[in-house]
């Protein structure tokens, strides 16, 4: 018998993890831990399993079960310790020695090198064709460049080390709190979180907006917000919605939801026709990216019509790629939070 740390990513469909566990089961395997990460083409499930059978029977069985990129590699006795606990154990000795970070980082993702990187190097995160490189911002051209030979680092992997690079900081100003902004033309607005005594003010702010912006938004010219997306929207267990307000009126409004998909959030914005181009966009957006790190997410993600220009530019200077769906009128941008880039001011 033998421990091993096994990884595959599958299809995010329906019974896909009851197969691979299954695969691993017909090989006498005792499954002793779980994870199911997002990354960029699939859901990565890891497994650490107890198991008599060989490295290249588990990963020929893992394949028959619909595994794709299927990595085994050998694991200890000390790797089952429970994963949350080992992770506060290490944030606990961050906040006493910031100093050694990159040695803390390494050790919270099992990397096998972590050292810093100044300069241009350090502006390469998310950038880099090896995947078993990462970059974690720290600060403006200073990052922590980790390796870890074995194992592709994922999505999720790089979110766990950007919070956790937080530690070292200064604390961030909530995201959900009041905020006045004053964008780049000299205009105010003030940012609040969305409650239910904005109905009235967001129902004229969809009155007041084209059928084009609309169209953007929902995908159809929808007059008036439903009641029922619109409480939605409040619901706070649900996702954090921010409304932008000047001189009485909502002229903003910015939605990040919580999706059944583990580490995902999707994000949408409303901006009435005389506030596009002036930043506001890429303000609540900026906030919204900040909300979703703090939480935990490792990816946000944006549906939007292969039409909508203005969306593009809102979300790829965050540092988004875009992709193609099954629809052939829709791409979806996503967001990696662990690597995002540095913001710069938003058009939207």
């Amino acid at each position: 018998m033998g421990f091993l740390r096994i990884r595959t990513t599958v299809d995010e469909r329906p019974g896909r993890l009851a197969s691979l566990a299954a695969a691993l089961a017909e090989k006498g395997g005792n499954i002793l831990g779980l994870s199911v990460q997002p990354d960029t083409d699939g859901t990565v499930d890891e497994f650490m399993a107890d198991i008599p059978a060989s490295p290249e029977a588990v990963r020929a069985a893992l394949e028959a079960a619909g595994g794709r990129r299927v990595e085994v590699v050998a694991a200890t006795a000390h790797e089952l310790t429970d994963e949350p606990t080992r992770a506060l154990l290490l944030a606990a000795r961050l906040r006493g020695m910031p100093w050694r970070l990159p040695e803390l980082l390494a050790e919270l993702l099992r990397a096998d090198d972590a050292r810093w990187v100044y300069g241009s190097a350090a502006g390469e995160a998310g950038e880099l064709p090896d995947p078993t490189l990462l970059t974690v911002p720290v600060a403006q051209r200073r990052a922590v460049r980790l390796r870890r030979s074995h194992l592709p680092f994922t999505l999720t992997e790089a979110a766990r080390a950007a919070a956790f690079v937080r530690l070292a900081q200064p604390p961030a100003e909530p995201a959900g709190h009041d905020r006045q902004v004053r964008l780049a033309d000299g205009g105010e607005v003030m940012i609040r979180p969305l409650t239910p005594i904005y109905r009235d003010a967001v129902r004229d702010l969809h009155e007041r907006c084209s059928p084009e912006s609309r169209r953007f938004r929902y995908f159809t010219a929808m007059p008036t917000l439903p009641p029922r997306l619109f409480d939605r929207l409040c619901d706070r267990g649900r996702g954090l919605s921010l409304v932008a307000g000047h001189d009485g009126q909502v002229v903003a409004l910015a939605t990040l939801l919580f999706t059944a998909d583990p580490g995902i959030a999707e994000v949408g914005f409303l901006v009435e026709d005389r506030w596009q181009g002036r930043g506001l966009g890429g303000v609540l957006a900026r906030m919204l990216v900040q909300h979703a790190r703090d939480l935990g997410f490792a990816e946000i993600r944006a549906g939007m019509l292969s039409d909508n220009t203005r969306m593009r530019r809102l979300m790829l200077p965050l540092g988004a790629t875009l992709t193609y769906t099954e629809d052939p009128g829709v791409i979806e941008a996503r967001l990696p939070l662990g690597v995002m880039a540095a913001a710069s001011p938003g058009a939207a």
